[in-house]
């Protein structure tokens, strides 16, 4: 997961730590006059809204121009990692584990593409991958630093009106469902299935979280799990493969 500590880089060994002046720069600014003056303010906020630009937008992550972000950091050797807004939890914090979850639905969603399924399935799909992206960093930004001013990390009403439409298109050419069914078919809808499933617990994971999620979230999440649901049984309607009943 980059959501945290991995999404900037400064240099080649350590993490860049957002919203946190160093001590130097500090001092610099205080001797020019009593205390920090609106101006300092002023070049402090210019600066957080640099680094959100820098992590969203497509602007180089490094400093230096280059593209490239080291894969290791040695950063989270001690079991902790880097939220949005620069605080250090540790890797097994329930903020974590619900965007580790939500990662993992995206995972399952690119094996379900990687079956090539029609492209009016294939499309809907990753567009979900990149809102699951978006969906992550809001869960990665609890002071809601970014997430409020990123268009990319955004996440709203309509995203979820995308995914009650979907539903409703895909619905219409199945038959009613009457019973329970098995998870599997064809190796798209056995995918979409598990991803349906992963899917489900990412939204268990993040009502349990404290203070609460913002509730657009949960709802998206929730729509996710049904469409998923939705597509793997037209997956494997379109394969010829029967459903078994429970």
């Amino acid at each position: 997961m980059w959501y945290g500590s991995l999404v900037c880089r400064h240099g080649k060994s350590r993490p860049w730590r957002r919203y946190q002046e160093s001590k130097r720069s500090r001092n610099r600014w205080r001797s020019r006059g009593t205390g920090i003056g609106a101006g300092c303010v002023l070049r402090a906020l210019f600066a957080r809204v640099l680094v959100e630009a820098v992590c969203f937008s497509g602007i180089p992550y490094n400093p230096d121009g280059s593209n490239s972000v080291k894969i290791y950091t040695r950063t989270g050797d001690a079991g902790e990692t880097s939220l949005f807004d620069g605080t250090r939890v540790s890797k097994a914090d329930a903020r974590v584990d619900a965007y580790g979850e939500v990662d993992e639905v995206n995972a399952y969603l690119g094996l379900a593409r990687a079956t090539r399924p029609d492209a009016d399935i294939d499309e809907p799909l990753l567009q979900i991958q990149r809102d699951l992206f978006a969906l992550g960093a809001r869960l990665a930004d609890p002071a809601i630093r970014i997430a409020a001013r990123v268009t990319k990390a955004a996440v709203t009403d309509a995203d979820v009106s995308r995914l009650e439409a979907l539903i409703d298109r895909f619905e219409a050419e199945l038959p009613p469902l009457t019973r329970f069914i098995l998870a599997g078919g064809a190796p798209g809808g056995a995918a979409l299935h598990v991803a349906r499933t992963v899917c489900r617990r990412a939204e268990r994971r993040i009502v349990s979280l404290e203070p609460a999620a913002d509730a657009l979230i949960v709802r998206y999440v929730n729509r996710l799990s049904d469409l998923l649901f939705v597509l793997a049984r037209v997956v494997n309607r379109r394969a010829g493969v029967p459903e078994i009943e429970w």
